[in-house]
C-alpha cells in the first residue's frame, strides 16, 4: 500500500501538546465569530489550517483534540475533516511539499512522467520525506488548473504547463534555494491558449 501523509504520524514524533500561539488565538477568535453560534462545525477548517501552519506543514492528534475542546464538538467531527481535504497532513512534511496533479487532464499531458522525474531526482517514493527533510512528494486529485496541465503545487503555490526540464529545473532551484516563478512554466499569461 502506498504511503501518504494523511496517515496519523507515529506516536514517537508527535507532540506532546499543542495550544494556538497568542497570534494564532486571537485569529481563531476571529474565525469563530465568523459563524453563526449555532454552526460552530464550519470553523474545524480554517483552524485546522492555522494549526498545520503553526507546526510546520502537518497536523498532529494533540491539535485535532485542542480544536475539539476549543469548539466543544466531538474529536471525530475535527478528524473527519483533516483527512478528507488533501489540504491537510497528518505526518511530517518536507520544507519544500511537492504535491503533483494525477487528475485525467494533467495525467494526458504527462503528470505520470513528471511524477516519476521527481521520485528519480528526490530519491523518494510518493509519502516519503527526504533523509534531509528539504522535500516530500504527493499526488492530488485536481489542483484546479485543468488549462494549464501539468500542474504541480509545492507549498502554496502553483507551477503550471510543466515538462520533464521545467521539472527538473524547479528542483535543482528548490535544492539550491533560488527563487522560482510562480505560475504557468511556459510563456503563456494566466491561461490564455498556448500559442502555436
Amino acid at each position: 500500500m502506498e504511503k501518504s501523509f494523511k496517515k496519523i504520524a507515529e506516536e514517537l514524533i508527535q507532540p506532546k501538546k499543542f495550544a494556538f500561539d497568542k497570534d494564532n488565538l486571537s485569529k481563531a477568535n476571529k474565525i469563530v465569530q465568523m459563524y453563526p453560534k449555532n454552526f460552530k462545525e464550519s470553523s474545524i477548517m480554517p483552524l485546522l489550517t492555522l494549526a498545520q501552519e503553526q507546526n510546520n506543514g502537518w497536523i498532529p492528534k494533540k491539535a485535532i483534540e485542542y480544536i475539539s475542546k476549543f469548539l466543544k464538538v466531538s474529536e471525530i467531527r475535527v478528524l473527519e475533516l483533516a483527512t478528507f481535504y488533501s489540504m491537510y497532513n497528518l505526518s511530517p512534511i518536507g520544507k519544500y511539499h511537492i504535491e503533483v496533479c494525477t487528475t485525467s487532464p494533467c495525467m494526458l499531458r504527462g503528470a505520470d512522467s513528471i511524477m516519476l522525474k521527481c521520485k528519480e531526482k528526490l530519491g523518494i517514493n510518493i509519502g516519503e520525506l527526504s533523509k534531509d527533510k528539504k522535500f516530500s512528494i504527493n499526488h492530488v486529485e485536481c489542483l484546479g488548473a485543468c488549462v494549464n496541465a501539468p500542474v504541480i503545487k509545492i507549498n502554496k503555490d502553483y507551477y503550471e504547463d510543466i515538462t520533464i526540464n521545467t521539472c527538473e529545473e524547479i528542483l535543482n532551484k528548490l535544492n539550491n534555494n533560488k527563487k522560482i516563478k510562480v505560475g504557468p512554466q511556459s510563456s503563456r499569461k494566466a491561461s490564455e491558449p498556448t500559442k502555436s
